[in-house]
């Protein structure tokens, strides 16, 4: 059974610097290890967007599509994958008055996944334990690549 996964980090810099990069989705290519190319369909990102995602593991590579499920500035931004029902989200908190931001990034699959995802992620992404530590992984590297730049942009 595939597990929850989160990871967070504080940054400094207030939620709406931090919200004005992590909600850009289009930008996910600069911070995911896994993520190549995102496009964003039908106008500016908000509720009801859709995305098509290029990503990448090794020589791995593959589609996703998307659709943006929440949408609160300075507060939340989530995302479902169609091919496999995961919901990825990243949710701010305000710290110190507003001039510090706790940024967490979720995935969930409390709905479970799909029967071809967990037949693909055992026979071509080394099993669900394996696939679930490189995403941690990729999700603190995303998060770090995150603060790196609201912190130098404020």
């Amino acid at each position: 059974m595939p597990k929850n996964l989160e990871e967070f980090i504080e940054i400094d810099a207030s939620p709406a610097a931090v919200w004005a990069i992590a909600s850009d989705l289009t930008r996910m290519p600069e911070w995911s290890p896994q993520t190549r190319k995102t496009i964003i369909r039908g106008g500016p990102i908000g509720e009801g967007s859709l995305m098509i995602n290029l990503n990448r593991s090794g020589i791995k590579v593959w589609p996703t599509r998307s659709k943006v499920v929440a949408f609160e500035p300075e507060q939340r931004i989530a995302w479902k994958i169609r091919e496999n029902h995961a919901i990825w989200s990243f949710e701010l908190e305000s710290m110190d008055d507003g001039t510090r931001t706790k940024l967490i990034e979720r995935r969930d699959v409390s709905g479970d996944t799909t029967k071809l995802s967990k037949t693909l992620i055992d026979k071509f992404m080394s099993g669900e334990t394996a696939f679930e530590q490189d995403l941690a992984i990729g999700m603190r590297q995303t998060l770090q690549r995150i603060r790196r730049a609201a912190e130098s942009a404020s």
